[in-house]
């Protein structure tokens, strides 16, 4: 099969365009033709050598997976060879979906929903998975709460915006002016420009200095220790950012505050979830830009350097098989 390799990290030309052996499903595992990918700052992070510790070289990356199931292990239960799939990779434990064929554990994958393209279902697993569990699993997001999104035309922010909408919420998010109308068609409450106004004034302002309930981090650095600032009483931080520095959260301290710490886990029970919604309507895709697998080494530099392209918003697809 044809995968995107990585013998070394680095920058993009490291990826190689190789054959490789495909692999074979074990007892509880199914092989699956993959037919999508998309790009996440994960990979391009992954790629540049951030997690070096966690890979072993070489090594094929990627983290979103759309196909169909050609092969299964004697003990699959709950799939047949046909189904359409889509899940994300375990992280950091076997290669990823940069490749024509990829095998994962029945226990992670869900039923591709059937409204959607495969390119399309491959912009949900990593992304709207994050977001779920984040909402959820952490924040346990009630009808009627408040929530600010830190970057919300990212490709995390938009299915957390839709899913926090979706749960009754009213939602405020950060993101440049070129963005609004977007962010509110999805259903975005307020939207906030964070390069003409402060943010935590203009948080404060739309709330009555009471903050909001929950706070979803993207972001990181100062953004991270200055949630704290927009929080109501008893309020939750819920970030998916590595924290690079120490922290100041002396403002979260006074407000009570719960902070959560999120690195995505895989679980059908999730992606039965998000398949529900995207079948309602009431989460889809955003696709921006799609590359063949050949391209990779474009996808990731147009989302690794988007800040440089005002209009970028969304997720950027792989098109792998047909």
């Amino acid at each position: 099969m044809k995968a995107a390799v990585l013998n070394e990290f680095g920058s993009v030309e490291k990826f190689e365009i190789l054959d490789v052996p495909t692999p074979k499903p074990g007892s509880d595992e199914v092989l699956v033709k993959v037919l999508a990918t998309s790009v996440n700052p994960l990979d391009f992070q992954v790629r540049r050598g951030d997690y070096k510790n966690e890979l072993q070289l070489p090594v094929i990356t990627g983290h979103d997976v759309s196909g169909v199931i050609t092969d299964i292990g004697a003990g699959v239960k709950n799939f047949k060879i046909g189904d359409e799939v889509y899940y994300t990779p375990e992280i950091f434990n076997g290669h990823g979906s940069y490749a024509e064929y990829h095998v994962a554990k029945e226990s992670i994958i869900g039923i591709k929903p059937k409204n959607v393209s495969h390119l399309e279902a491959a912009t949900f697993p990593l992304a709207a998975g994050t977001a779920w569990e984040m909402l959820y699993t952490r924040a346990q997001l009630k009808i009627n709460q408040t929530v600010l999104i830190h970057g919300g035309a990212g490709g995390v922010g938009i299915p957390t915006i839709q899913i926090a909408k979706a749960m009754g919420a009213t939602v405020y998010t950060t993101a440049r002016t070129v963005h609004h109308n977007f962010l509110k068609g999805l259903g975005a409450d307020h939207t906030i420009d964070y390069e003409k106004v402060n943010y935590i004034d203009a948080v404060l302002d739309l709330t009555d200095n009471k903050g909001v309930d929950v706070v979803i981090d993207t972001i990181g650095g100062n953004t991270l220790s200055d949630s704290g600032k927009v929080l109501s009483q008893m309020g939750q931080v819920v970030t998916l950012v590595d924290i690079e520095q120490p922290q100041n959260l002396i403002h979260a301290w006074g407000k009570n505050a719960t902070y959560h710490f999120v690195f995505t886990r895989q679980s059908r029970n999730k992606l039965d979830e998000l398949t529900k919604l995207i079948e309602a309507g009431k989460l889809k895709p955003v696709l921006n830009k799609v590359f063949p697998l050949s391209e990779i080494g474009k996808a990731h530099s147009l989302l690794e350097f988007r800040d440089s392209d005002e209009d970028f918003y969304g997720k950027i697809g792989v098109e792998i098989g047909n």
